[in-house]
């Protein structure tokens, strides 16, 4: 190797200094992760060599034996782990080591809690791994030359995990890249053979890469000869048999694809044969990344076509609200020479994605069959799975007997209750299932529409995702019940309400008819139409929207999203058995317009709306109660 040149000092971007302190001064839980990091690293750059080998073999440098070594030096206090793969030029060497070139890094930041364990689960989510080196390394040496530049065009970066790193031109003969750990006095226990053998079988036994470390075998007469010896299995878990893998494989290389600390909350391996062709494995993540509301972010599955690394983020193999899925599919329907914008013409590619999709939704309700592990995921990943029903209609079916709902049963904000329990406490004579939309779980909880279904034992849906009023309107029924929105439309029980109680509310209406014409001309344009109603039994009032027209809160979403929206005028529902209404009833003049605007404002503020002129109404409110 050359004298280096070209040598300048650079300094970190400000994210990476303050995951470097982290790392540095805080991460002691769980140590031994780095070097799980630094393998997966390395088997990516190989897998990324043998893709674009596909159509330029020389890449190799007749060196086509892909692999991954780790040595150490108990004296000097190093280790040193070494790949042949793709490599990385002066440029890659910048933007890979000095920044993180992740979308929510300064989200990242802000969730760091201090608390070593559980800011040590965080590091996985944002594809920091390579930072992991300062657990513990006190001084970090990286030597590296993509496979497709000159000898000369090697690079040396070196770091002391502060706040600058020192980058280089070498002569560097062999691609691929070098990590020299130099190890804090309190981590050389890592500096052995024992020690880093166990830990490669731990964490990284499933990689296809080779991992080897060096092996002395002795012969009779005592003559020693030094080789390489490979410690992982270094066999494509997602080919070997179901039978054959342990649970902790599974959840090894979940860790491995998915960067993330934590256990998968379950996963399903199938391989299949006939006309379509594929091996698949799925996993479901218990923790959300912190990008899963970011529907241009990455996503999707490591692509293999019989067994060649294609491509990370393969989002063509599900649908964008399956996109907490991770996992693996390999197959043999697909060129190897594929890229994105080919697989985006495909038409395996469509087939794939159907069989997939109906992969991961039985592996979702053969998971809810665990109630306790399924509401962690519901927690997670409710909303997400929301977004289904209107994108995936051919599934719409599949995805309603996963979702889960707050409701009037327990009145509880946890969203624990599932349509088929729904449908079977209906009670007799109930044909729909009916549901509220608002802002908030206790606005939906105690809005006045829902008095009279109270009041008969009535089961409502509460929803107050931002998200559930797009899911209703794209989810029309379940199990051949119609879903109501009881804000929207006339109210109608159906063989609930017995013949005795309809006509009693005819002959109520009709008795009204003079007072709903009175406030119908107080209020003038400012409502639609004015009735009585029967859904009330507390409230004097509520307003009601036309049956297909948006609800309030999605209306106040667009709004506040900078959309003009048409103006609605809702409809005025008094309850004549209330003191208020009988008090407006013997009114005139002055008090009966004041007390008629006072209900209606009364009722907007009721669902969560806003007044156009607050000060009006407190003034109108105020002489009321002085009267």
């Amino acid at each position: 190797m050359s004298t280096a040149t070209h040598e300048e000092t650079l300094g970190f971007q400000t994210e990476v200094k303050q995951l470097l302190h982290l790392m540095i001064n805080s991460l002691y839980s769980n140590r031994e992760i780095f070097l799980r990091e630094l393998i997966s690293n390395g088997a990516d750059a190989c897998d990324k060599l043998r893709y674009q080998a596909l159509d330029n073999d020389g890449l190799y440098e007749d060196d086509s034996e892909l692999r991954i070594e780790i040595e150490h030096d108990a004296e000097a206090g190093t280790v040193t782990l070494r790949d042949n793969g793709i490599g990385m030029s002066r440029d890659d060497v910048i933007q890979n080591l000095g920044t993180i070139a992740k979308s929510g890094t300064a989200e990242f930041l802000k969730q760091l809690s201090g608390e070593q364990q559980k800011d040590a689960k965080l590091i996985g989510q944002f594809g920091v791994g390579f930072y992991s080196s300062f657990i513990v390394a006190d001084e970090v040496t990286v030597r590296t030359r993509r496979a497709d530049l000159p000898h000369d065009s090697g690079v040396e970066w070196h770091s002391q995990g502060a706040g600058e790193f020192t980058i280089a031109d070498i002569e560097r003969a062999a691609r691929g890249t070098e990590i020299v750990l130099h190890l804090k006095e309190d981590a050389k226990e890592f500096a052995d053979d024992f020690r880093l053998k166990s830990l490669v079988r731990k964490y990284s036994d499933h990689i296809e890469v080779p991992v080897r470390m060096p092996s002395v075998e002795k012969d009779d007469e005592g003559n020693e000869t030094h080789g390489w010896e490979t410690v992982n299995e270094a066999t494509a878990l997602w080919v070997r048999p179901k039978s054959e893998i342990s649970e902790d494989e599974y959840k090894a290389f979940y860790k491995h694809v998915a960067h993330d600390f934590s256990d998968p909350l379950t996963w399903s391996h199938n391989k299949v044969e006939g006309k379509l062709e594929y091996t698949s494995l799925l996993f479901v993540p218990e923790r959300a990344p912190f990008d899963l509301y970011e529907r241009d972010g990455a996503r999707g599955l490591k692509l293999y076509v019989q067994r060649v690394f294609i491509m990370d983020d393969a989002e063509q193999f599900l649908p964008l609200y399956l996109r907490f899925i991770k996992g693996v599919i390999d197959t043999k329907d697909l060129s190897l020479n594929v890229s994105r914008e080919l697989l985006q013409q495909d038409p395996q590619v469509d087939k794939l994605k159907s069989a997939l999709t109906k992969r991961a939704l039985d592996m979702l309700k053969k998971l809810s069959k665990d109630e306790e592990t399924y509401q962690t995921f519901w927690n997670t990943f409710g909303s997400v799975l929301k977004e289904g029903p209107a994108e995936d209609y051919a599934n719409r079916d599949k995805i309603a007997e996963l979702l889960r709902f707050a409701t009037t049963h327990t009145d509880s904000s946890t969203q624990d209750q599932s349509l088929a329990s729904y449908v079977e406490r209906m009670k007799e004579g109930q044909q729909k299932i009916y549901y509220i939309v608002a802002d908030s779980f206790n606005a939906a909880k105690h809005s006045p529409h829902l008095e009279i279904f109270r009041k008969k034992g009535i089961e409502v849906l509460l929803l107050s995702d931002r998200v559930d009023e797009w899911l209703m309107s794209h989810l029309t029924e379940y199990d051949g019940k119609a879903f109501v929105d009881i804000a929207k439309g006339d109210l109608d029980l159906g063989e609930i309400e017995d013949e005795d109680e309809k006509q009693a509310q005819e002959e109520t209406a009709k008795a009204k008819e003079g007072l709903v014409k009175r406030v119908q001309e107080s209020l003038g344009e400012e409502v639609q139409e004015v009735r009585i109603t029967h859904r009330l039994t507390d409230s004097p009032a509520c307003v009601v929207l036309p049956e297909h027209e948006m609800g309030f809160q999605m209306r106040r979403i667009m709004e506040a999203a900078g959309q003009k929206l048409p103006e609605v005028k809702p409809i005025l529902e008094l309850n004549p058995e209330h003191a208020l209404v009988t008090r407006l009833e013997t009114s005139d003049g002055d008090a009966f317009s004041d007390l008629s605007r006072i209900l209606l404002d009364q009722a907007i503020i009721a669902e969560g709306g806003h007044l156009d002129d607050p000060a009006a109404y407190v003034k109108r409110l105020n002489e009321l109660l002085t009267v």
